[in-house]
């Protein structure tokens, strides 16, 4: 049997219990069957008029709510009553018993009551009882409040709809996660100018881009670079990240140790690869 389908026979188990409720008999059945004749006691049948269900993104600052624009689950639960009480009490008795099972219910299951009314007392000349139909409305993310002794268990686990579950990227993925998947680095080329310096737009700040010439080795017998690493704040000779792209440096003037960059050579073609960050950086502006 699910959550659902027990929540009566909770609900009326937990009334049964209550001291001030002990003139009462609490039945599950419904809609309720036959009674003994004559009826000699209130008996009250507790069923399930309507369940609400809505999903949304609550924004509240009050204590056991989930925290501001997590998701939630909420439940609008009618509760219905089927009274009934022997003719010799009076129809008083069916309105009692549905006051004092609205306050029982009220104050001390912490059930979120918004609603409760009644319809006509009517005749019931099978038992010779007084039957008066009544109902409650109940709010509920379907959990049990931390005060409460009722026992409202949740159809579904509320860790797996709040957003403390939804944003826990040690088993989601991020959006920017999701794109690095699925593009982690670009590839592109070039063909050299002969400027001294020369940006290359990527569009994003890469967390790491390698350069090189097409058929040449990465440093020449003359002490020539023909490629280049850099990661970060840090890089290789020739080369540096930019916030779009990188920048690439050719000549004598850029020369340290003796070794030249030559990442922009006239004529030459030159072949990148960038590479996104995982955690935002390196992802299209």
């Amino acid at each position: 049997m699910n959550e659902i389908s027990a929540m009566p026979a909770n609900i009326a188990h937990w009334l049964s219990e209550r001291e001030e409720l002990s003139h009462i008999k609490f039945l599950t059945e419904f809609p309720p069957v036959k009674k003994a004749v004559p009826l000699r006691k209130i008996t009250v049948a507790v069923g399930l008029h309507s369940i609400l269900i809505k999903d949304t993104f609550e924004q509240s600052d009050e204590e056991h709510v989930l925290e501001s624009g997590e998701y939630c689950r909420r439940a609008e639960i009618t509760l219905r009553f089927s009274i009934h009480a022997p003719f010799s009490l009076g129809g008083g008795a069916c309105h009692q018993a549905f006051v004092d099972i609205i306050d029982c219910l009220s104050f001390d299951s912490g059930l979120d009551i918004s609603e409760s009314g009644c319809e006509l007392i009517k005749e019931d000349r099978d038992t010779d009882a007084l039957v008066l139909t009544a109902r409650a409305k109940v709010n509920s993310r379907l959990c049990p409040p931390d005060t409460t002794d009722l026992v409202f268990p949740s159809f579904l686990d509320k860790t797996l709809l709040c957003g403390s579950h939804i944003r826990n990227t040690a088993i989601h993925l991020s959006e920017n996660q999701q794109a690095w998947l699925a593009s982690p680095f670009v590839q592109g080329a070039y063909s050299g100018m002969g400027q001294s310096t020369r940006t290359i737009n990527l569009g994003f700040r890469p967390a790491a881009v390698f350069v090189f010439a097409g058929g040449m080795p990465s440093v020449t017998a003359s002490s020539q670079a023909y490629s280049a690493l850099a990661a970060g704040e840090s890089g290789s000779l020739g080369i540096e990240i930019t916030a779009n792209g990188f920048r690439v440096k050719n000549g004598s003037t850029h020369a340290v140790s003796g070794i030249t960059p030559l990442l922009n050579e006239a004529g030459t073609g030159y072949v990148y690869l960038a590479f996104r960050g995982v955690s935002g950086e390196g992802n299209a502006d």
